[in-house]
């Protein structure tokens, strides 16, 4: 789901922008939650007059909601990251709007809240919102099994073959905890459509692909650590075999520990 979003006034030619059926083949005013209108361009009228008792001139908080070209999402899974965008911002209780379009058979929505709370008559400061999103959106595209976009991918997590010396003394003085690995494991595998885009993305962060003792796929870490594909993941040996194929080809556990130490120590001597 690609999430985009803006703070922004201008409330009746939002409320214009999304009733036009003219570029939609259907629009569906979903919800209108905490505003007395019951219609979409009184509820922004609302808000906007809501405004008025504040400074506040982008008074709105709207955000678009963009799922996979070939993916078909059902109303659930949009409501699910409405609540989790709602939460994550701040924003439980405010005055609300969810609007549905369709557009040659493909759905996409769009949430608007209004920023103020009416009990203190002040703005939601809604402070690293796009961060936000993107963790949201990425949540949702790895929960629902959909090909990860490749800049979603978390840019810190390195090769450290390619560290500098200072680089390389930082990560050993931070460690990498279980979550963090298994984070990374999780978005390697949403962004890879193949056998050999895992691999290659295993490798691009200093993990090699192998095959574990039991005959499951592992990925060995630079420091020797072996990580069950499956556990690490979160999918089932059977998925995990019909996306990667079976091991037999891969390196063995030993056979990736020698290469990492190999890699390491002539990384380690030109750094």
């Amino acid at each position: 789901m690609i999430l985009k979003a803006s703070e922004r006034g201008g409330g009746k030619q939002l409320a214009l922008h999304l009733l036009n059926d003219y570029d939609n083949e259907h629009v569906e005013v979903h919800d209108i939650r905490g505003f007395v209108a019951g219609d979409l361009i009184g509820a922004m009228k609302e808000a906007y007059a809501v405004s008025k008792g504040t400074q506040c001139q982008k008074f709105l908080f709207s955000v678009s909601l963009n799922p996979p070209e070939a993916e078909n999402v059902g109303i659930e899974i949009f409501e699910k990251t409405i609540e989790r965008i709602e939460q994550k911002n701040g924003l439980a209780g405010h005055a609300r709007v969810v609007v549905f379009h369709e557009k040659e058979g493909r759905r996409h929505a769009h949430a608007v809240w209004s920023r103020i709370d009416v009990e203190t008559m002040t703005a939601k400061n809604l402070s690293h919102y796009k961060n936000k999103l993107r963790d949201i959106s990425k949540e949702t595209f790895i929960e629902n099994d959909w090909k990860l976009p490749a800049g979603y991918i978390d840019s810190a997590a390195r090769d450290p073959r390619n560290y500098s010396l200072a680089e390389y003394q930082q990560a050993k003085r931070l460690g990498t905890n279980g979550r963090d690995l298994k984070a990374m494991m999780q978005e390697c595998w949403a962004a890879s459509d193949s056998a050999a885009a895992f691999k290659n993305a295993l490798t691009e962060r200093g993990l090699t692909l192998a095959k574990g003792d039991r005959r499951g796929h592992v990925a060995v870490t630079h420091e020797g650590e072996v990580l069950a594909i499956s556990r690490y993941t979160g999918k089932k040996a059977k998925e995990v075999r019909a996306k990667l194929g079976e091991p037999e080809n891969l390196p063995s556990v030993d056979e990736a520990k020698t290469g990492a130490a190999t890699v390491m120590s002539a990384t380690l001597t030109r750094i």
